[in-house]
């Protein structure tokens, strides 16, 4: 995105949708090519927001120390949460449930939560690219040995300005580019680049369309239901705990007040 902009003419960037990427993780101590990703996203964020061409337009930013109370703000103030993990290999989390009962769209794979959330939103709530579970073995295979040649000239540029130390020294950039080529790419980033493209592209073209992106996002909070807590409790109370629910009685159950102290 960062370098369609720099192409583009300052009257065509007045026409370009506005965004702020905000990171959120953490990586574990032993986990290296975690941390090394972590220090690329902060590069790319101080050349993108230091960018008097674009940064007008896009922002990106890392969020240290992501935890349950920076969620509680930036969950709420979504518009586009992104879950995009290779298919068939993330278990079925809770983020992207959050993310979208806070009135955001997703962007993502046909993996984890994502696929039971696409059931209940429906098709236009929800912005799907790239391989499907059955297929990530033999496009894996494919890229592996040669069978398919991934020609996408945005990816092209990306990874080489990412190999030129553009946003960060060659000790991390190294082991980025080496786990972008074709014998290594396990999580088949190269693959499904072209078609995560097409859904941002998807994704701008709905934005502009104000009136239709608040009905999407209505229309996603309200078929969200099915993932309450109130139903897995249930749930697991019918079918695992054999318990029945007790009444609730009005006065049968005292709270402190936290303010009267002794």
């Amino acid at each position: 995105h960062y370098n369609k902009l720099k192409r583009m003419s300052a009257n065509d960037r007045k026409n370009v949708v506005p965004r702020v990427h905000i990171f959120g993780g953490k990586a574990a101590a032993g986990y290296i090519q975690a941390k090394n990703i972590i220090r690329l996203i902060t590069g790319v964020s101080k050349v993108v927001n230091a960018d008097q061409d674009v940064n007008e337009y896009l922002k990106v930013f890392f969020v240290p120390n992501y935890n349950v109370t920076l969620a509680e703000v930036l969950i709420p103030a979504n518009d586009v949460s992104e879950h995009i993990s290779t298919a068939g290999l993330e278990a079925s989390g809770t983020s992207n449930m959050k993310f979208v009962m806070n009135g955001g769209l997703i962007i993502g794979t046909m993996d984890g939560a994502n696929i039971e959330i696409r059931e209940e939103v429906g098709d236009e709530q929800i912005f799907i690219f790239g391989l499907l579970t059955p297929e990530i073995e033999s496009a894996r295979n494919a890229l592996k040995y040669g069978q398919y040649k991934v020609s996408d000239a945005r990816l092209d540029e990306a990874v080489n300005q990412i190999r030129s130390g553009k946003y960060c020294d060659q000790d991390v950039s190294g082991p980025i580019v080496r786990a972008l080529e074709p014998y290594n790419d396990f999580y088949l980033v190269a693959r499904d680049f072209s078609s995560y493209m097409e859904a941002q592209d998807r994704v701008d073209a709905a934005y502009k369309d104000k009136t239709g992106w608040v009905k999407r996002c209505i229309r996603a909070v309200a078929r969200m239901g099915k993932f309450s807590s109130d139903r897995p409790i249930r749930e697991y109370a019918e079918q695992v705990w054999n318990i029945e629910p007790a009444p609730f009685v009005p006065g049968s159950i005292s709270y402190k007040d936290p303010s009267i102290r002794k």
